[in-house]
């Protein structure tokens, strides 16, 4: 078409949609608005980390029955999940003291190999972070004098090292050890080991047992009290009266062992012909004993007498560790041959000589040790050893002085010619 002009236009349509249209338009509005809120309200859930395996709480253990040291495995969770986790755990209330000081007590070369244990564990477990390696030094030693853990600072360190899983400090049996810090990094850490073995306290992480960085959640965790956080690490200790500062007054040992992991690092624990080879003996020793426990006599309370028929005697000072428990004062003494038992408090010197193992301890006269009869088990070191017990001969019955004449000659015997007559003197 054209208009007057001579202009061509298209010719005018209807634009309103129809009803059918309208309908569909109405719809897709209302769901664009609607759909949105329902699925909102309708999202599944976003499951929490996977926690259930947790281990729950357990009966907090009464103050006769030592607390178990479960070995450290950990929940398969992702570090993130892990982190979630831990965060919900709330800290302890109450007081957290800090521990007493230590100071160590055996000789010089004891000592040495002490701060070469305690500045591993402080170095591979912390890092070069002077901070951590004191938290991680305070736990060694709280362990050190609790009686669930071995009395030596070597042996709370490398304990269930002959374990890929087990080992309660995991640089010990996981392979770190083959990558040594430098030479400055370690002098660092012995220097921390050295302040605590002479004193020093961490006090933040008071009397803690336990320890794990916040990135995994091992099985216990849930079941001790969470009492610090250093850094990535949090620390906890035993709930009851075992986390409290009257459980941690164990005597100690000053008898350190050699633990062959340590010479590439330490010179007092390499270089010593054939020590190596027995160097983790004493250690297997210090790890505290699980099995039944005798009384004591009913007559002498701190005394022991003791069947140890079918018992490794590297576990017998365990066992008497175990048996004396805090007291200042205790005599434990073993025999493998049950005929041998005393059934008096005063053993006789044929059942002292029969001994297979003594154990005895006054902590007020600083008295603390523990022999074999190395007769019965050969020790490494002669220190070790029972001193053998001397049965006196009897005393032979002189033979009865009979007449000499008219007995028949015996062959090979001498007999003394008979005395010559004595002449009466006659009186004048």
């Amino acid at each position: 078409m054209t208009d007057e002009r001579g202009r061509s236009h298209q010719p005018m349509t209807d634009t309103t949609p129809s009803p059918s249209l309208r309908i569909i338009l109405g719809g897709i509005a209302a769901l664009a608005i609607v759909g949105p809120i329902v699925a909102v309200r309708n999202a599944p859930a976003i499951a929490p980390p996977a926690v259930a395996e947790v281990k729950r709480p357990q009966r907090i253990v009464a103050p006769n029955e030592v607390p178990e040291v479960e070995p450290v495995e950990y929940q398969s969770l992702a570090p993130q999940d892990a982190r979630a986790f831990n965060a919900t755990v709330p800290f302890a209330r109450g007081p957290n003291p800090a521990a007493r000081p230590f100071r160590f007590a055996g000789d010089d070369a004891a000592k040495t190999r002490a701060t070469d244990c305690l500045a591993a564990a402080a170095w591979y477990e912390a890092g070069d972070d002077p901070v951590g390696q004191k938290a991680v030094v305070q736990v060694v030693l709280n362990r050190l004098r609790h009686p669930a853990f071995p009395k030596t600072v070597c042996g709370v360190v490398f304990q269930g090292q002959e374990r890929r899983t087990g080992c309660q400090f995991t640089f010990t049996c996981d392979g770190a050890m083959t990558r040594p810090p430098a030479a400055p990094a370690w002098d660092r850490a012995r220097k921390v080991a050295t302040a605590a073995l002479n004193g020093a306290v961490y006090r933040k992480v008071g009397y803690a047992t336990h320890y794990h960085t916040d990135w995994v959640v091992p099985y216990w965790s849930a079941s001790l009290d969470k009492i610090a956080e250093v850094n990535t690490h949090l620390f906890f200790r035993w709930t009851g009266w075992w986390g409290t500062p009257p459980a941690f007054r164990r005597a100690v040992s000053g008898d350190e062992p050699v633990i062959a992991k340590l010479a590439p690092l330490s010179s007092v624990h390499g270089g010593i012909a054939g020590a190596l080879a027995a160097a983790d003996a004493p250690v297997a020793a210090a790890v505290p004993f699980t099995g039944t426990i005798p009384e004591p006599l009913v007559e002498a309370p701190d005394t022991y007498h003791v069947v140890l028929a079918g018992i490794a005697p590297e576990m017998f000072r365990a066992m008497a560790d175990t048996a004396c428990g805090p007291r200042e004062r205790c005599k434990f003494m073993g025999w493998t041959d049950r005929r041998q038992l005393p059934t008096t408090v005063l053993p006789t010197p044929a059942q002292m000589a029969a001994m297979s193992f003594s154990y005895l301890r006054n902590t007020a006269e600083g008295f603390d040790r523990a022999l074999w009869n190395c007769a019965q088990y050969p020790r490494p070191d002669a220190k070790q050893c029972m001193k053998r017990q001397v049965m006196p001969a009897a005393t032979p019955t002189p033979p009865a002085l009979v007449p000499t004449r008219g007995v028949a000659e015996l062959d090979g015997v001498r007999r003394r010619a008979d005395p010559a007559p004595v002449a009466t003197p006659t009186v004048p």
